[in-house]
């Protein structure tokens, strides 16, 4: 897929001839009104509202779209994985995105079936409503190794954006009352946001442990050097796993 069509995709934009339309970032775009096309090997924009392309690349950049596209466009970034945000009952907010050269990007439905490359309104735990129902949950850094855990039997969760990302009251008010389990990546960022949510759960949740894994950067690598359950729950109660 070369960069317009991909930058084309992730703004919902439909083809009409050698050129695509697609709704303007930068102004309120009910009917499409943005021409997306390539003209010797460089994306052009032409809004037919009347906003200049100026204004439209700024608007990408806000919505941190800018990355799909580079003067060379054979450097394209492709989607690797899609994690679903969701509120209580199930219903999806948004999604975290992961592109391939790595970076991630969330996105939400419009209402009309379009995604819009921004921020949920409404930030939660990655997968919420198992969070709700558990007693004991594990927090880690990023999806991948949520998912990494929910594999393994354990209810897991994180916040959208890493290590960089705040942790918002609400995170805090639905792990209350709750075990809670943090497995910091093995570096300094990983570390440092590790202490932030230990220091935002302590005095609120039943028990708070904190345990980095030996020998692994996260739970992924760690599972996948061939440790077991059985020797993560040995490792949480402090004792030695039979081999």
């Amino acid at each position: 897929m070369t960069g317009v069509e991909t930058l084309a995709r992730s703004l919902g934009a439909r083809r009409v001839g050698s050129q695509w339309m697609a709704r303007c970032p930068a102004h309120e775009d009910r009917n499409p009104s943005l021409a997306i096309r390539e003209v010797g090997g460089k994306i052009v924009f032409h809004c037919h509202a009347g906003c200049g392309q100026r204004d439209v690349i700024e608007a990408l950049k806000k919505c941190g779209l800018c990355e799909l596209f580079r003067e060379n466009l054979n450097v394209n970034r492709r989607i690797v994985a899609t994690y679903d945000y969701t509120d209580e009952s199930g219903e999806l907010l948004y999604q975290v995105v992961r592109f391939e050269p790595k970076t991630f990007r969330q996105r939400h439905l419009d209402g009309h079936g379009n995604w819009i490359w921004k921020s949920g309104r409404r930030q939660v735990l990655y997968h919420l409503p198992e969070v709700l129902e558990a007693a004991i949950v594990f927090v880690v850094e990023g999806e991948k190794d949520v998912e990494t855990l929910r594999s393994h039997g354990f209810v897991s969760t994180t916040n959208a954006g890493g290590a960089k990302a705040p942790w918002l009251p609400q995170f805090t008010e639905a792990l209350r009352g709750r075990e809670v389990i943090i497995l910091p990546d093995a570096d300094a960022p990983g570390r440092k946001r590790a202490l932030t949510v230990a220091r935002a759960l302590l005095g609120k949740v039943e028990r708070l442990v904190v345990l980095e894994l030996d020998g692994a950067k996260d739970a992924t690598e760690w599972f996948a050097r061939g440790h077991s359950e059985l020797e993560l729950i040995a490792q949480l109660d402090g004792t030695e796993v039979a081999q």
